[in-house]
């Protein structure tokens, strides 16, 4: 009877980590299906309903921005934060490579949006960096390039000691799901910025670009969200390696005071 109660302990034990290895892959599955739809729904609402994509300094030079901005600023970074949880039993230093290369890319798309607009509007003769949406979107963009560069120095070729990467470490982990957040708030803003120009006098008739744009900031939101929770989520983190564990013993040291020993 012990014994028997002792084996459908060990599978009850041994269902628990299964249990969370599958709902781990549904929420990272339904984080991609969220990502790429977004992506697509950008491409489909600048190509079908705002005339397509051009590098000629017209309006369709203006449609690269929000589709480099959704693809760059939102997805691809979601993306190399999350890295961190799907490849968590991977080298940390393979991991960290791929998580610097997916935010470079990023960077790089990010950049050409950014040429994007003010090339557009400099063609047309508009006026740059007035709106709420313009402001915030350069903070994002200018921060997720100092995080980058940051994240280049202290991690992936490390040139600062343990001490100091071990008390920057949870900044650089805050700031870049702020970064997240700021990124899917600004893409709100422009999604209501660009149909507050295109149709604000059908807008409140529910016209079907309208409601594509809303169903686009809805599927930025929820893969934000989503995204946020499985990173936040402690049986999703990677399990502590001699590296990490050196450092969370420097960044104890530091908040509690005493000098740093190895392990």
């Amino acid at each position: 009877m012990k014994r028997h109660s002792h084996r459908r302990k060990i599978r009850m034990d041994s269902s628990g980590p299964r249990s969370a290895c599958s709902m781990f892959a549904l929420l990272v599955g339904g984080s991609q299906v969220l990502g790429l739809t977004s992506v697509v729904l950008t491409g489909v609402w600048m190509g079908h309903y705002r005339g397509g994509f051009a590098w000629d300094g017209s309006e369709q030079e203006f449609n690269l921005h929000p589709l480099c901005m959704v693809l760059g600023l939102v997805f691809l970074q979601g993306d190399a934060i999350l890295v961190y949880r799907v490849f968590r039993n991977e080298a940390k230093k393979n991991v960290k490579l791929l998580h610097g290369i997916i935010h470079l890319l990023a960077l790089i798309i990010s950049i050409v949006g950014i040429v994007a607009v003010f090339d557009s509007h400099r063609a047309a003769k508009y006026p740059n960096m007035y709106s709420l949406h313009s402001w915030c979107g350069m903070a994002t963009l200018v921060l997720f390039s100092l995080q980058w560069v940051m994240g280049l120095l202290f991690f992936l070729f490390p040139v600062s000691s343990s001490w100091l990467r071990a008390s920057y470490l949870p900044v650089h982990v805050f700031c870049g799901l702020v970064l997240l957040a700021m990124a899917v708030g600004t893409s709100l803003l422009g999604i209501t910025e660009k149909l507050l120009f295109s149709i604000m006098s059908t807008y409140s008739t529910f016209p079907p670009e309208g409601v594509l744009a809303n169903v686009l900031g809805v599927l930025l939101v929820c893969f934000g969200l989503l995204l946020a929770y499985m990173i936040t989520r402690d049986e999703y983190r990677r399990p502590p390696n001699p590296e990490e564990e050196s450092l969370a013993v420097h960044f104890k040291t530091l908040t509690e005071g005493g000098s740093p020993t190895m392990p």
